[in-house]
Order: C-alpha cells, then sequence, then structure tokens
C-alpha cells in the first residue's frame, strides 16, 4: 500500500527536524496555546536543493526538468504525461546511460543521477493493462475541458468559475494591461445585482465557460464488439480491439498490439484483423489518429494548449466529492470508460494493486499503526490516514448508492428488505431502521436513523484522541433516496463467530448482560480524561458489578488479526436531558422556565462534544474563582504565618499525568499545577478550601479540578451499584447542570456574538455551523430564534432570524422529504421529486403530479420482484399530496421537532412573513437532501402553470458525512502562526504561516479547506507588507479552492472573492475587481438576499471602486444602500456608519453637490465628537475635511453669482473637479475592508522580493504541478526575510484574519 502514498512527496516534506520543545506527544490533541513560544528555534529546514536533468523523448527536442532528490521516478513520469509536447505517451521507461530506473526509487538513490544527467525516455511493449491505461489517459485529455464529470459529481471533480471573471490567470493579464484601463464599459453591472432589484435569477450562477464548447477532435471512442481477441490472434500480440469515428465521419477500426496501435480491416459486421492501409503502426494512439483525422490533429493541439494553460487548482481532484445542485442541459455523449467504469468496481487504486479488491479495513488500521516519534514520522502517518479516508470515503458512498438502488445482493436475502445487509467491496452496510426490535426503548426506527451519526461522532472522538492500540472501524454515513446507510469496514473474523462469543467488553442488549476486560478498560482509561468520561460501575443482570470506562453499548471485540476495536461509539457522550423526560427528576430553573424538559423523538440525544469542553471550561474558571477567593480571605487572617511553598509530592501531582491531552490541555496543565501550589501549602486550611471548591463545580477529585462525566446516567436499562449512589446523584446533578448552562450560557453567547457581528453566518450552513462550534445541537434552533425574537436589539439580528426560519423550514421540509422519497420506486424519481418541489415552492395552487406509467404500456402486470429497494411498496401514495398538505405538515414538524410556531400555510406567507426568497429556499433544501436541478430560470410565482417538470430534475446525489483526519503538526503551525500576526509580528506570523502550508499540503495534497484559509492569511499578510503580486497570486488559489473545495456559492467563497478583488483594484486591475465584485454581490443575493451586514461592506466596496472610475451616479446607489444597512444592524452612532457617510459625502464632492457632502460629513463628524471625542484624530480629520467642503462651496457659489451678474462675458475661473485618485480610493478600500499598513523601507522590500525569489527556485524544483497526481504539492514561495524588523502592534486588523478563518 504505501508506495501509493509516498507520491508526490517533494522537498516539503522532510523539510524540518523534530521541534526540540516538545512535549512528548501521547495524541493528536495537544493543541499549543496559541501564546506559547512554539516557534522560532526549532523549525530547523533542511533543504535538499533541486537540480535539473535533461529528458530525451522521441520525435521532440530535449528539454531540462527541475527535480529534487525526494521525488520518486514514477513522478518524472507523471509530469511527462502531463507536459503538452509528452502528453500522449503512457507506456515507457526511463534510462539513465543505458540502465532503466525502477518506477518507485527516490532520485536520491540512483546512481549516478546528478546536475544535468540525461535521461532517456524509451517505448515500452503494451500489455492488456498497459493498453487499458493508454487508452484510458487519452480519453482524459480528450475530455479535459469539459465539465461533465463535475457536474455528475465523479471522480472527485468540482466546478470553479474564476477564470470567467478574471478572463484567464491574473499574474499574465496584470503584465498585459499596465496602465489603468479606464474603460467605461466594464463597469455597468447587471440590472439584477443593482440595490433594489427584485429579480434573482438562477443562470448566472454558472456561467456559460467558452472554453467548454469542447473543439471536436472525434466523434465516437470505444471499445469494439469484437474484444477480446481470439486465441490466434492474441498469438500474434492483439491485445484489444478499438472502434473510432473521426470528425470526417470516418469509421475505423484499430488493433492495440503489444507494438502499438494501428488500423485493421474490420468492420462493424464483418471481423479482419490484417492490417488496413496506410500500414503505420504507431506506439501512441493519438500519433495514429493525427495521422488519418486532419481535424483531430489540429483540434487536439489546442486542446492540449488550453488544457496546460488552466490553472492547476482548476483540474487537481478534491479529496472529497462537492456535488452541484443544479447543471445546465448537457448533451450526453457516448464514452468508453465511463460505460466500462459503470460495470466494474474499478476503485482508486485496483489497477495498481496486486489483488483487485482493496481490503479496507487492513489499510485503515494499518495506517493508524505507523510510528509517529518525530515530524516527518507524523507526516507520513497522517498522510497515510488522510488518503486512505478519503479513498475509503469514495468507495463506500459508491457502494451505498448501488445497494439503495438495488444492485447489490443482499447477505441475508430471504429476510424483509429493511432488515437486509450488504457486503460490497469489502466494506459492510446496512440500513438504519430498527431491525430485531433492537432499538425499541429509544424510539424504534426514529432511534435506527440517528444513531450512525451519532456513531459516527463517536468515531471521530476517538480516532481525534488517538490512542495506541484502541482501533475503531473506517465508519461513512450516506443519505441517499431518503434511506439512511451506513459502511463500515469489516473486523477481520467478525462474520465467522456470533456477536455474543466475540463481544468481550460491553453489553449487547444495552446493560442487561455487561461483560469488562482489563486491556479495554486499561485502553479507554487513556481517552477518559480528553473525553471527560468518568470510570463507573453498573451491575449486570446477575447483580454483580461490572467496571467500565465508556457507556455500555460501546463493544469492544479483539478481531481476528488482534487488534481491540471498539463499536457502536452511540453514547460517547452524555445525554441532553432538555430533551429526556426522566419521572421524578426535575430539572434547573433556567430549563424548566424555558419549557424543558420536552420529549424528542427518540432517546439518543446526547450533548455535543463542544458544549462538554466549554461546559468543563467554564467550571474550570468558577473553581479558580471560588478556590482564590477563599484563599485570599485565609491570608488576611493568617499574615503572621508563612509557609514554606514547595510544590512537592502533593497528590495532586500525581492524579496529572504530564501528557495530559485533551483540548484544553493547556487551561488543564494550569488547573493542575494551580491547584497543586494551592495544595502544597501543607496547611490543612488550604486544603479544605480545594476541597470545598471542587465539590462545589462537582469535581470528581477532592484535590485538584476534574470534571468528567458517567455516559449511562439516565440510560433506560442500566443499573448502579448500592455503593456509588451518591456518585450517581453528583453526576445527575452535573447532567443537569450542563444542560442548563447550554440555555443559560451558549444560547446567550451566540445571540450576544450575532449582535456584536463576531460571527457572520450567510446561510443554513454556516448558521449551524457557528451553533456547533457552541455546542448547541441543531433541535435547539426554535429555542435560538424565540432568544432572537425576545432581544432588545431585534432588529439588528435580522439577518439571523430570516437565516433561522429559512433553516427551520427546509429542515422541516427535509425530514417529510425523507420518508416521502422512501415510498417512490426508481420510475418514478424525478416525477416525484418535482411534485415534492412544486408543493414546497411554487405559487401553483394544485400541481398534479405524472404517474411513471405515462410513457410506457407494460403488456402484463410484472410480478412483484424481489430485490426492490428497501421499503417500497409499489406506491404511489405520493403523487397525491397537496401544496396545502405538505405546508401544513412542515408547520407541524416545525412545532413537534423545533418547538417553533410558523406563521404561515402557504409558500407565497412564509415569503411575505419572514421576508424569504424561493430561490434560496430551493438552494437549502437542495443542498441538504441531494438534489440536482436544471439551471433555468423557474417562475416560482405564476399562478398558471406548475415551477417545475419531471425535466427539471437531473439527478440526486447521496449526502456523505465521514471523519475528517486532521494534520495536527500543520494546524499547529497555523494556530501558532495567527497569534504572531495578532502579536503584531508579521514577519514570524509569515513564516509560521508559510511553514503551516507544506506541512498542510503534505498530508492533504493540494486541495483542502484548512489549506484555503492558510492562502488567505498569507495572500492577506502579503498585502499587509506591500507585495501586491505575491497576494494576488496566493489569494486567486484560495478563491480556486474555496470555489472547488466548498462550493460555487458557499457564503466562504464569496469572502474569498471580495478579498481578491481588493488585490486586484491594487494591482491597477480595475475592470476585473468590479466583475469580482458583482460576482460576490450576485452570490450574497442568491444565498441571503439583500439585506445583510456584509452587504454593506461589499457595497462600499463596489461604490469606492465605482468612484475612483468616475461612475458617480452608480457608485452612490450602491454606497446610499451601504449606508442603509450599517445604520440598520450597527446602529446610527457607531464608527461603520460615520465612515458610510464620509464615503458618500466624497462621492457628492466629486459630483459637485456640496450641499448634501456636506450634510452626510456632518453626521458623520457628529458621531465622531460623541463617541471618540473632540480631540481624536477621526474627529480632527472630519472637521478639517467640512471645512473643505465648506470652502468649495463657497468658490462655487461665487462662481454661480457671477454668472448670474455678468451673463455670458463673466470672467470664470476654471473649477477644479477632480477625479478621486486611485491612492486615495485604495485608502479608503483598505480602512473598510480593515486593513492597517505597515511601512517597510525600500531595502527591507528589496530584501523581501529577493529572499521570495530565492524560496521559489527551490521550490519550483520539486513542484511542477501533477494534476494527474493527487497527492500533488504546490510550490509556495515563503515569507519575509530574517531582516525585517518586526513591527510590533502594526497589524492589529479588526477583522482579524483568524475571526475569519
Amino acid at each position: 500500500l504505501n508506495f501509493m502514498l509516498l507520491n508526490g512527496d517533494c522537498a516539503e516534506s522532510l523539510k524540518k527536524e523534530e521541534r526540540a520543545a516538545d512535549v512528548p506527544r501521547e495524541n493528536g490533541l495537544d493543541e499549543a496555546e496559541p501564546g506559547e513560544e512554539t516557534t522560532g528555534q526549532e523549525v530547523i529546514v533542511i533543504q535538499d536543493t533541486g537540480f535539473s536533468v535533461k529528458i530525451l523523448a522521441p520525435g521532440i527536442e530535449p528539454f531540462s526538468l527541475q527535480v529534487s532528490p525526494q521525488e520518486m521516478v514514477q513522478e518524472i513520469h507523471q509530469v511527462l504525461m502531463d507536459r503538452e509536447d509528452t502528453c500522449h505517451r503512457t507506456c515507457f521507461s526511463l534510462h539513465l546511460d543505458g540502465n532503466m530506473l525502477d518506477h518507485f526509487s527516490e532520485l536520491r538513490s540512483v546512481e549516478g543521477l546528478q546536475e544535468g544527467s540525461v535521461l532517456r525516455v524509451v517505448e515500452e511493449p503494451y500489455t492488456v493493462r498497459e493498453a487499458r491505461i493508454h487508452v484510458r489517459h487519452v480519453r482524459d485529455l480528450l475530455k479535459s475541458l469539459d465539465p461533465s464529470d463535475a457536474f455528475n459529481g465523479v471522480d472527485c471533480n468540482s466546478l470553479s468559475f474564476l477564470s470567467v471573471f478574471t478572463d484567464g490567470d491574473l499574474g499574465d493579464s496584470g503584465k498585459r494591461k499596465k496602465g489603468l484601463e479606464m474603460d467605461p464599459i466594464d463597469c455597468t453591472p447587471p440590472e439584477y445585482i443593482l440595490p433594489g432589484s427584485r429579480e434573482r435569477p438562477l443562470c448566472p450562477l454558472q456561467p456559460q465557460n467558452r472554453d467548454w464548447k469542447p473543439l471536436q477532435c472525434l466523434k465516437v471512442l470505444t471499445m469494439s464488439g469484437w474484444n477480446p481477441p481470439p486465441g490466434n490472434r492474441k498469438m500474434h500480440g492483439d491485445l484489444m480491439y478499438l472502434f473510432v469515428i473521426t470528425a470526417e465521419d470516418r469509421q475505423v477500426s484499430i488493433t492495440a498490439s503489444t507494438r502499438g496501435f494501428y488500423l485493421n480491416q474490420s468492420t462493424a459486421y464483418h471481423f479482419n484483423p490484417k492490417p488496413a492501409s496506410p500500414r503505420f503502426l504507431s506506439h501512441s494512439l493519438v500519433e495514429l489518429l493525427n495521422q488519418i483525422s486532419p481535424t483531430f490533429k489540429k483540434n487536439f493541439a489546442v486542446l492540449q494548449k488550453k488544457r496546460v494553460q488552466r490553472h492547476p487548482f482548476e483540474r487537481i481532484a478534491t479529496p472529497f466529492q462537492v456535488y452541484s445542485w443544479t447543471a445546465p442541459q448537457a448533451e450526453h455523449a457516448m464514452d468508453c470508460v465511463r460505460a466500462e467504469d459503470a460495470y466494474t468496481s474499478r476503485l482508486g487504486y485496483e489497477e495498481h494493486i496486486p489483488g483487485q479488491t482493496r481490503d479496507w479495513n487492513e489499510e485503515l488500521q494499518t495506517t493508524r499503526e505507523l510510528p509517529r516519534k518525530n515530524l516527518p514520522e507524523r507526516l507520513l502517518r497522517e498522510r497515510a490516514i488522510f488518503k486512505v479516508h478519503s479513498d475509503f470515503t469514495a468507495a463506500a458512498t459508491r457502494g451505498a448508492m448501488a445497494v439503495i438502488d438495488g444492485n447489490v445482493m443482499a447477505i441475508n436475502p430471504s429476510e424483509e428488505t429493511k432488515m437486509q445487509m450488504f457486503i460490497w467491496n469489502n466494506i459492510f452496510f446496512s440500513l438504519g431502521f430498527d431491525v430485531r426490535d433492537h432499538y425499541k426503548d429509544f424510539g424504534g426506527d426514529v432511534a435506527a436513523y440517528v444513531a450512525p451519526t451519532n456513531d459516527l461522532n463517536g468515531v471521530r472522538t476517538y480516532n481525534a484522541v488517538d490512542v495506541e492500540g484502541l482501533y475503531t472501524l473506517g465508519t461513512v454515513v450516506v443519505d441517499y433516496r431518503g434511506y439512511r446507510v451506513t459502511a463500515q469496514s469489516i473486523i477481520p473474523g467478525i462474520l465467522e463467530r456470533d456477536q455474543e462469543q466475540s463481544v468481550i467488553y460491553g453489553s449487547i442488549d444495552f446493560g442487561k448482560t455487561v461483560m469488562s476486560h482489563p486491556r479495554y478498560l486499561e485502553l479507554l482509561e487513556r481517552t477518559s480524561r480528553p473525553l471527560k468520561i468518568l470510570r463507573h460501575r453498573v451491575l449486570n443482570d446477575r447483580d454483580e458489578e461490572v467496571e467500565l470506562c465508556s457507556s455500555v453499548e460501546c463493544k469492544g471485540i479483539i478481531g481476528n488479526d488482534g487488534r481491540h476495536y471498539i463499536l457502536d461509539l452511540l453514547r460517547t457522550f452524555p445525554p441532553d436531558l432538555n430533551f429526556l423526560p426522566v419521572p421524578g427528576e426535575g430539572l434547573p430553573e433556567e430549563c424548566t422556565r424555558a419549557g424543558f424538559p420536552r420529549a424528542h423523538r427518540h432517546k439518543l440525544c446526547c450533548l455535543r462534544q463542544e458544549l462538554v469542553d466549554a461546559f468543563v471550561e467554564h467550571r474550570y474558571l468558577l473553581f479558580m474563582k471560588l478556590a482564590a477567593l477563599q484563599l485570599m480571605q485565609q491570608k488576611a487572617s493568617r499574615i503572621d504565618n508563612p509557609t514554606s511553598l514547595e510544590n512537592g509530592d502533593s497528590p495532586s501531582s500525581a492524579s496529572k499525568p504530564e501528557d495530559s491531552p485533551g483540548p484544553e490541555a493547556g487551561s488543564e496543565e494550569e488547573g493542575g499545577s494551580a491547584s497543586a501550589d494551592l495544595v502544597s501549602t501543607a496547611d490543612p486550611r488550604s486544603r479544605e478550601v480545594i476541597r470545598n471548591a471542587c465539590k462545589a463545580v462537582g469535581s470528581i477529585s477532592s484535590t485538584a479540578f476534574d470534571v468528567r462525566f458517567n455516559p449511562d446516567i439516565f440510560s433506560p436499562g442500566v443499573r448502579f451499584p448500592e455503593s456509588c449512589q451518591e456518585e450517581v446523584r453528583d453526576q445527575k446533578q452535573l447532567l443537569k447542570d450542563a444542560a442548563a448552562f447550554l440555555l443559560s450560557c451558549q444560547i446567550p453567547g451566540l445571540v450576544k456574538d450575532c449582535i456584536d457581528h463576531a460571527v457572520l453566518p450567510m446561510d443554513g450552513a454556516t448558521l449551524a455551523e457557528v451553533m456547533r462550534q457552541r455546542g448547541i445541537n441543531m433541535r435547539y434552533l426554535g429555542k435560538v430564534l424565540d432568544m432572537v425574537l425576545r432581544s432588545p436589539a431585534r432588529d439588528q439580528l435580522d439577518h439571523i432570524y430570516k437565516i433561522g426560519i429559512g433553516e427551520l423550514i427546509t429542515r422541516s421540509a427535509k425530514h417529510i422529504f425523507k420518508t416521502y422519497l422512501q415510498g417512490v420506486e426508481l420510475s418514478g424519481l424525478s416525477a416525484a421529486i418535482s411534485h415534492f418541489l412544486n408543493c414546497f415552492l411554487s405559487s401553483y395552487p394544485n400541481p398534479v403530479a405524472h404517474l411513471p406509467a405515462d410513457e410506457l404500456i407494460s403488456k402484463k402486470r410484472n410480478r412483484r420482484r424481489r430485490n426492490r429497494p428497501p421499503g417500497a411498496a409499489d406506491n404511489t401514495a405520493w403523487a397525491v399530496m397537496t401544496p396545502q398538505e405538505l405546508w401544513k405538515n412542515i408547520c407541524q414538524e416545525a412545532k413537534n421537532y423545533f418547538d417553533f410556531i410558523l406563521e404561515c400555510e402557504t409558500v407565497d406567507q412564509a415569503v411575505e412573513t419572514y421576508g424569504l426568497q424561493k430561490i434560496t429556499l430551493l438552494r437549502e433544501i437542495s443542498l441538504k437532501t441531494g438534489i440536482q436541478i436544471l439551471l433555468k430560470e423557474y417562475s416560482f410565482d405564476s399562478r398558471h402553470k406548475p415551477a417545475f417538470t419531471e425535466e427539471d430534475v437531473l439527478n440526486i446525489f447521496p449526502v456523505v458525512k465521514h471523519v475528517n483526519p486532521k494534520a495536527s503538526d500543520a494546524f499547529h503551525f497555523f494556530q501558532s502562526g495567527q497569534a504572531k500576526v495578532q502579536q503584531g509580528f508579521l514577519k514570524e506570523g509569515c513564516e509560521l504561516i508559510n511553514e503551516a502550508l507544506n506541512l498542510f499540503n503534505n498530508v492533504y495534497g493540494a486541495m483542502h479547506v484548512e489549506i484555503c484559509a492558510c492562502l488567505r492569511l498569507l495572500a492577506r499578510l502579503h498585502y499587509i507588507m506591500g507585495d501586491y503580486a505575491e497576494a494576488l497570486s496566493n489569494q486567486q488559489k484560495a478563491v480556486l479552492m474555496s470555489e472547488r473545495v466548498m462550493g460555487i456559492e458557499h457564503p466562504n467563497t464569496i469572502q474569498e472573492y471580495m478579498h481578491l478583488a481588493l488585490y486586484c483594484f491594487a494591482s491597477s486591475q480595475l475592470s476585473t475587481a468590479l466583475s469580482l465584485l458583482y460576482r460576490a454581490r450576485y452570490l450574497t443575493l442568491l444565498v441571503f438576499g439583500e439585506d445583510h451586514p456584509e452587504m454593506a461592506l461589499l457595497d462600499n466596496n463596489i461604490g469606492l471602486v465605482l468612484h475612483g472610475v468616475m461612475e458617480y451616479d452608480l457608485s452612490l446607489r450602491f454606497l446610499e444602500n451601504a449606508l442603509a444597512v450599517s445604520t440598520k444592524y450597527h446602529g446610527p452612532r457607531s464608527l461603520k456608519v460615520a465612515l458610510s457617510h464620509h464615503l458618500v459625502a466624497r462621492v457628492y464632492e466629486s459630483k459637485a453637490e456640496f450641499r448634501s457632502a456636506l450634510q452626510h460629513e456632518k453626521e458623520g463628524y457628529t458621531v465622531y465628537k460623541t463617541q471618540l471625542g473632540e480631540d481624536h484624530e477621526k474627529t480632527k480629520e472630519s472637521s478639517e475635511y467640512l471645512k473643505c467642503l465648506t470652502q468649495q462651496a463657497v468658490a462655487l457659489q461665487r462662481t454661480m453669482n457671477e454668472i448670474y451678474r455678468n451673463g455670458s462675458s463673466a470672467n470664470i475661473p476654471p473649477l477644479k473637479f477632480t477625479a478621486p485618485s486611485m491612492a486615495s480610493v485604495l485608502e479608503q478600500l483598505n480602512v473598510i475592508n480593515g486593513i492597517l499598513f505597515i511601512p517597510l523601507s525600500q531595502k527591507d522590500l528589496e530584501n523581501l522580493k529577493a529572499e521570495v525569489a530565492r524560496r521559489h527556485q527551490l521550490q519550483e524544483a520539486s513542484s511542477r504541478e501533477k494534476a494527474e497526481e493527487p497527492m500533488a504539492t504546490e510550490p509556495e514561495p515563503a515569507g519575509a526575510p530574517e531582516d525585517v524588523a518586526s513591527q510590533p502592534q502594526a497589524a492589529k486588523d479588526p477583522s482579524s484574519p483568524s475571526s475569519q478563518g
């Protein structure tokens, strides 16, 4: 396995020696506290300098290539297969001095390979495998500009539209269009994005890219029906036959033989393998096609030129598949490889792996066992883990779809469909139904539906703690066509034996029979601290005490491979008592006031890990306060009694292991040492203090702070021994406190953050994310909305309320849609989905569903087949749904699930009452359910015809939940870099973040969400340090990556577009900057609508740029809108509003409308004066500007009077109306985007550029983009050199990168 993972290892991979300052790392979680000095000396860069070799390939001029010693020989292969002039070769070897180089050896191990060596490309004979790889590669080259794979969501392709708005690469256009382009044509925005426009078109979401109208090279390239070759032809070297129709309509049959490709004399119906004329044998299929088709020759060359010009980030595969919810109408073209892939289980690298199917469990567990003692080892390990996870997720998704579509045979085919289980490609699939009444006490099918996601959260958590010797299953949860499928890797030997015998720890019947096992206790004990899980005892059905360190459902099984597996982690976290009414148990007052406890649909509600962590942190602060307070009182009473304060062997230092893991390792360490110091005063009274403080905060130890939860409390069927009653009582109280903490601290905290604009959600997904970061489950959405409604700053929360209501409606609709789809058979799918969307969004009062029988009349009723999809009766109940009924159900669901009363009976009322947009609701429901619809304008509001027809529903995709393995070291570097930047040490920050980028690239390959954040921050730093070109290049990568990995209209992508526009403006690419801002505004309108705090920033940006190009009237439309939005969301007295007034005043000044200008500037001045006082520089600046405006106004008035008095003979001094200088516009742009500049001297800048260039050359070697190679790494110029003085406190940037990152 490992050789595949080593690919793409480049000079960055082993750059660093181990960090000297590291504590022994037991786990991947010991985050460095941002303030700690984890930086500086221990990063020793060992650069293996690259060198260049000469490549001799047949038929082209020799060329030289930069390589690095860590590369493998096969990476040179990849580069040659991607180069324009050698891309048509796949079957060759490289020779040095007549010796063939081994594919998988590193270059540094090749004897005699050095600067200037000559590598000769030698064509090798084909085998069937090589011939297939060749045909596949040629097909990939022909399709390289075709976006259909991205629209269809296959092979980790996804969309990117940035190049449409920047006309190709930014770097080049910057060089071409020097000088300011004052081109008025570029400035007019499309009508639909102007402030106040009502239309929200869908088509601009995916503009047609010029390069997509593919140049047709061939009409058809497909496998011939004469395959495989008969025996005697095989003995002549025939490997397979291809059938081709050229663009000139010539039909030819081609033989692939061991020596290459040639034409044969077969036709569609007559087999004749003899060579046809011209008798031309070519080692490359492309060269043969060049010979027989002039059109192919011309178009293929153009196509390759275009392919090589695209930015590598537009074509590298993403680690996980991203699906698009809209797609244009596409012609379905013949494609041999696609057809072949659909019917074979080609997944990932089967072609490269002996033995074909992959043993996923073995791969997942082996990668975990890789060594991790130093940085290079950890990088290799994390990279292997990440790669296997992303492959496993892809395989599991494909398998789950095959299972639901009915294409996999069950392993228990005689049972009812709901109970069936499947194995495909070494992955075990089960459906989310309550089989054998397993979850009867927990809520039946509803519980069985949520259990897999809870289990997945458990797997995530145990994987993150990463204890050596404890193994979890590869787990992926796939929602597809209304069904939930769990895909798991298979424990070796589990299928041969009964579950009863294999479980040696935990319980298979929810706590009746319970087992324990010393080795499991020892392994789980190591996780108990970071996961805050209490080791506890329970009673089994024979009334024996059994000790556990997890919930009873967590089962331990030793596989035939001798590994200790844990599974069924669905109750890793403590239960949420707000949704679990227990007879005889009252909740704290905060909960009862809010109407809790409420019975939920199932009893598996648990608190999120983020909540547990926040709660413990909160308790820790409380503990410190209590202890400090009492000690102060004591000190006051005994000043005359000094005690020696030595941190001796106090009990607490023993109970705090050094390598304390856990998300707040930092704070816990301090906690440990603080209480150790306090206790070791050897004074019984202060021990008493600690004991009291521990008791008050519910700590399980009486000598140190240690809060943990018992996950079995309130679990139906679990009993505790008599001896533990007191502990159980304390644990119950702790759970009640945690439930109250969520309501009294976390939700109000979230609302406060929204009022302060510390978080700015823009759509359902970003709102869900900010809730989850604070540990608030989505089932509290109704409560959050209640709190927003009751907030005194209700108007400033308008956007949150809108997003929340939209989310509530679409989530309720999703719940209904899930059960609705389960009754639909495959042939009725598009009709059913379009009918549902009509009922949900169309104003048409009575849409009628088309039943699938419309197209065909079947002769006899076919008898009901056995392997129908689970739960499908021949059922057309879906067809009778009406809009009234659906909306009634949505309101009902909102009430039952979210405890929120919606005031609407139809979609139009909802839109009216809550200010929602139908297009936004369509986007939200499509993303949540995996629907893909046709890209066209829908008339939602027509009362004469329904908005959707069957043809509008193009596809339904799976919605996939999986584990996201993290790059821990890279993340630490990134955090320390952010911390440095916030302290104002830009240069050090820049270096750390470059380092983080290298490490991220090493673990994740070139494409990942975290790399995106890294690039954005780097771009910002380069911009602040005055290096615009570098800022532009990094930000361009960030935009492309955000589009590809998060989605083309994800709020994060909108942010990235705005940053890029700023850097374009600074590099005097004005029209590009405008089209980027227009794109950002269009996306914001689609995703949310007009009235959002971000819109104020966007409109200020647009208005300023338009002001700069002297489009004053347009500029005012945007700036005045920004002023209105800022006033609403920040209050009329905010500094943001004052700035907004000033920007508007400047445009009026340019228009010579001084009265309006004065009016606005006075408003601004008043705000500055009241908020900052007379003497603040802002106030002074404003008053200066007022004087200047007044003088201009007076001058203008004089001139006008002169004209009135003397008529046309007046002697008029020329009026000076100046267009604003670009510098002044840029200065204002920086202010509104929260960027402050650091003045660098000219010498510093020169040094910086030289350093960047030097690093660039070093890295060029190691990273020519390998687009085919998913592991390719991206060359990143590093940050500032050693001699730029660190500028303390200079970049105190209000919207600091971290808050956005």
